[in-house]
């Protein structure tokens, strides 16, 4: 049964022998350094930097549920820079409203 599923994985449009596959891996590099960043103090991020992140995550979530194979690998990886895009701009906004009272 695992070899079927190992056999399935490794045929599939979107599988280990096509960049629909490597390309969404290397990605959750960017996603694990932002998630490094939240022991970082909210006045070295950027805001340029997470809105990007977080753009990035939202558009690319919704691309990947429309095209043909599904590629739940990019849904995935672009739902979790989404998630911490938007972890760290809270971090930043909320650093700014305390600083201005």
């Amino acid at each position: 049964m695992a070899s079927s599923k190992l056999q399935a994985l490794w045929n599939h449009p979107a599988g280990p022998k096509t960049i629909h596959f490597w390309a969404p891996t290397f990605k959750w590099g960017i996603s694990i350094a932002n998630v490094a960043d939240f022991t970082k103090p909210p006045e070295k991020l950027s805001y340029p930097q997470q809105i990007a992140v977080t753009c990035t995550g939202v558009i690319w979530s919704r691309y990947s549920t429309v095209i043909t194979p599904k590629n739940w690998n990019l849904f995935s990886v672009n739902i979790v820079m989404a998630g911490t895009g938007l972890y760290q701009l809270a971090q930043k906004i909320q650093l700014a409203s305390t600083k201005q009272q």
